[in-house]
């Protein structure tokens, strides 16, 4: 533990998560992604605290219909689909459900790509150090999802940061990640918003606004002729 019961709001675990990635700082080869919308504000501050650029990672769970929290898959940013193959496999899933889960799904994350990014193209992730940054991780499935699409573009690590983390599922995704790091992962562990004193919902705006910030901040400085 690191001293803190519980976080003011995501920009004071942006920071505190910082902390415990220093030794990313200011290496050209690392790249935060968060996921939105909870994870930008944090990872807005992670990748100020350690200079290095910021993107989003976008990733939608294909739910069983019927079963919406059962995931047989999920899509993300790149046109990536990543499916399960022991959940589509089970009698009553057909190519078709698939499809049309797949589609609607689809449909979401290109409106929310759009409203955070406009046209700018998906982040290179082959070669890169990825942290992948979320507010926190209760049951893992989305952050798992993540992951998945990730190695299929080949990042050179992988590393998972959290504020907080439930800690058998935080445990659980260090046998797929490079690294997870976390500032808690207290044991009575029920829901991430628990851990912070304000857990507000982030709006599109709000995402669209920090991405803005830090794309600004990355900028080369321009030199008068």
């Amino acid at each position: 533990m690191t001293g803190v019961t519980k976080f003011r709001d995501r920009t004071h675990a942006g920071r505190l998560l910082a902390k415990k990635l220093s030794k990313y700082a200011n290496h050209k080869e690392v790249l935060i992604l968060a996921l939105p919308r909870g994870g930008v504000a944090v990872g807005f501050e992670v990748a100020n605290a350690l200079n290095v650029p910021l993107d989003i990672f976008v990733v939608r769970k294909l739910g069983v219909p019927g079963e919406e929290e059962l995931a047989m898959g999920a899509i993300a940013t790149g046109g990536v689909r990543v499916l399960n193959e022991e959940v589509i496999g089970q009698p009553g899933i057909s190519d078709q459900a698939i499809e049309a889960v797949s589609a609607r799904e689809q449909d979401e994350l290109r409106r929310r790509e759009l409203a955070y990014r406009g046209h700018a193209p998906p982040p290179q992730i082959g070669g890169k150090t990825i942290i992948l940054v979320d507010d926190g991780i209760a049951t893992g499935s989305t952050m798992r999802a993540a992951i998945a699409a990730l190695r299929q573009q080949c990042p050179s690590k992988l590393v998972i940061a959290v504020p907080t983390a439930h800690p058998s599922s935080g445990n659980a995704l260090r046998t797929i990640a490079d690294e997870v790091v976390a500032v808690m992962m207290p044991e009575s562990f029920y829901a991430v918003g628990q851990w912070y004193a304000t857990f507000s919902q982030t709006s599109d705006e709000e995402v669209r606004q920090l991405l803005e910030l830090s794309w600004r901040r990355q900028l080369p400085p321009t030199t008068l002729p």
